[in-house]
């Protein structure tokens, strides 16, 4: 606490506007000695942003603008320089951050994102109870970039994780449990990327019924494509129509359809037991279907049986829809703005996107 300064300057600095109206406050800046150090420091003011051009208010007001606008777009509106708005929006987002607090999450889904050309990929770890995105990074999906959530993280809060929702891809799940990771998480395999592996067997058979059919069969499979891949209560009328007719002129197209709904009620099971009797029962029902890319799917699912079943346990049928919904906020971030050349700037959209205003 000092009684006197070393000298002041006056400062303008930009507030809200008034009225669409700039409003600018107008202040002397101290600087103070400091005895201990023998050093001039400038008297630091809670109210001013890191910029000290511009009043926290304003600074926090631009950050909400851009959680909807392009950085373009906010610059133009606000007549401000698009270097500014940048700045501005990252100490908005790093306030965000700070104020949400140290995560330590039971439950995480661990997913990743497309991020460029070439297959370059990164991890996003979000905590799936809080539903927040907590973790983005590493440098492709591999289990090394895995590893390095685990080392961010810490082996004292990675031991709480109880839950990890992940995809089938097996470096997530080596990381996972790797000794001295997460020795208590339970894998759970994303039923979402689960389903994707079976739409992808339909499309399959439809591809091939639609090489072995001449011209006259082939017009009943033009243009289906979605229709088959979509649940029946999803469809609308006019779906449900073309794939009566669909139907009635190909049979395997028929069965295929039925066994894809069919395997939808995996989920709802309450015990490992009945889960893996159904399953049973659903491959047999393949043997004489000649359904080769059905068969294909089915040697997944009994390939990594212990992370699909995991979710049929009471304790930890957890909400799986966030990733799929954090994946579409995150698209929806890169086309808005044609994706991002700093990675540090993307990494804090990502991470705030699920976070409220402030």
């Amino acid at each position: 606490m000092r009684r006197s300064f070393y000298d002041q300057d006056w400062r303008w600095v930009r507030d809200l506007n008034c009225a669409e109206r700039r409003v600018y406050l107008g202040f002397f800046l101290r600087r103070v000695l400091c005895h201990g150090c023998q050093a001039v420091k400038r008297e630091r003011l809670d109210w001013l942003a890191d910029n000290p051009r511009y009043t926290k208010r304003f600074a926090f007001a631009v950050g909400r603008r851009c959680r909807s606008a392009t950085v373009t777009d906010v610059a133009e509106e606000m007549d401000l320089d698009w270097q500014t708005v940048k700045d501005l929006d990252k100490q908005y987002m790093a306030e965000q951050l700070r104020r949400a607090g140290e995560p330590a999450p039971q439950v995480i889904g661990v997913d990743e994102i497309s991020v460029g050309p070439r297959h370059a990929y990164r991890i996003v770890v979000s905590d799936l109870e809080r539903k927040r995105p907590i973790w983005f990074g590493g440098q492709d999906r591999s289990e090394a970039s895995m590893d390095e959530f685990f080392r961010w993280l810490g082996p004292e809060k990675s031991g709480q994780i109880r839950l990890a929702v992940m995809d089938m891809w097996k470096a997530f799940r080596n990381s996972t449990l790797k000794a001295g990771h997460a020795p208590r998480a339970r894998i759970v395999y994303d039923k979402f990327h689960v389903v994707s592996h079976l739409g992808t067997a339909i499309d399959d058979v439809r591809k091939q019924e639609y090489a072995r059919l001449s011209s006259a069969g082939r017009r009943f499979i033009k243009g289906q494509k979605y229709t088959l891949l979509s649940r029946w209560e999803n469809l609308t009328q006019k779906g449900r129509d073309a794939l009566d007719l669909l139907f009635n002129a190909n049979r395997r197209l028929y069965r295929a359809y039925l066994l894809k709904e069919r395997f939808g009620q995996l989920w709802d099971f309450q015990t490992p037991e009945a889960a893996r009797y159904f399953f049973l029962e659903w491959q047999e029902s393949l043997r004489w279907q000649r359904l080769g890319p059905y068969r294909k799917f089915a040697t997944m699912v009994d390939a990594h049986w212990d992370g699909i079943v995991s979710y049929c346990e009471p304790g930890n049928k957890v909400s799986l829809g966030f990733i799929e919904g954090l994946n579409n906020k995150i698209r929806t971030l890169q086309k808005r703005a044609y994706g991002y050349q700093d990675e540090e700037y993307f990494r804090l959209k990502i991470l705030t996107c699920m976070l409220p205003k402030l």
